[in-house]
């Protein structure tokens, strides 16, 4: 099987702060980096142990979060900043047979959800597409199902184990910390993270050979709404193309390819 790994930071067992492990010129940056890199090689360790024959890793978290030099010798890289557009890592991600996240955070809003955003932290209230809330987990999950790749693995804290399961019932989840509240968290130690990371893919490839999850897919139109907690944020996206003004702060976009309105910002 040839598999995804999409990342990011903030899911991460041991990380808890934004402005201290998240991102450059942030005291604990490096040693956050160094703790993901040790999860993604975790779930790298399982998917070879369980028969893979073609790992995927994407550095997802804003300014990168992988550490190359101490990536899985298995597994390929996909970074750099400015990412490539979407409809180029389609062309990538077409080719494979699932999909999986590490370090993952729940969506923008959920109170016990530690590190929660959408996105940007900094700038979005939230995502809605065709009435239901959604975060980042939804987005990558059905960007790969419009691409026909199910999405069977993630590890992150339980509130974005829980939001996986309630979109894809069935997928194996890995939870590596509690949320208490969107600034702390209760942490598994980095060791027994890894080795439920390790096990949780393992059993997601095998219980896929045997009981396929499907690929996420939603019936067209689709409609996304995005509402910014600022008006200025609201009023630069009036310039982008299909945009509509719903509010003072909320903008909505329509499309019949998912692939296409997805990843808006």
């Amino acid at each position: 099987m040839k598999i995804l790994i999409m990342t990011d930071l903030e899911g991460t067992a041991g990380v808890v702060s934004f402005e201290e492990q998240t991102g450059p010129g942030s005291r604990y940056y490096e040693a956050a980096k160094k703790l993901l890199t040790a999860e993604v090689n975790a779930a790298v360790d399982g998917l070879i142990e369980a028969g893979a024959a073609d790992v995927l890793v994407i550095d997802g978290h804003g300014p990168g979060a992988v550490c190359y030099e101490d990536l899985h010798p298995k597994a390929r890289l996909l970074h750099g900043r400015p990412l490539a557009p979407w409809s180029s890592l389609a062309r990538v991600f077409e080719g494979y047979d699932a999909s999986m996240m590490i370090g993952q955070h729940t969506m923008a809003g959920v109170a016990t959800g530690n590190m929660n955003h959408t996105q940007n932290s900094r700038a979005i209230d939230y995502y809605q597409l065709n009435g239901r809330k959604i975060g980042e987990i939804a987005q990558f999950a059905l960007f790969c199902g419009g691409l026909g790749v199910p999405m069977i693995f993630l590890s992150g804290d339980e509130e974005a184990c829980r939001e996986a399961e309630a979109f894809m019932p069935g997928i194996v989840t890995a939870a590596v910390k509690r949320g208490l509240g969107r600034g702390s968290a209760i942490s598994l130690s980095a060791v027994e993270a890894r080795r439920r990371i390790r096990e949780g893919v393992r059993q997601a490839i095998e219980q896929q050979r045997k009981s396929p999850l499907p690929p996420l897919v939603w019936e067209s139109p689709y409609v996304l709404e995005i509402r910014y907690f600022s008006t200025s944020d609201a009023d630069a996206r009036m310039n982008l193309p299909g945009s509509v003004r719903v509010d003072s702060q909320t903008v909505r976009f329509e499309s019949d390819s998912i692939l296409d309105i997805i990843f808006r910002y």
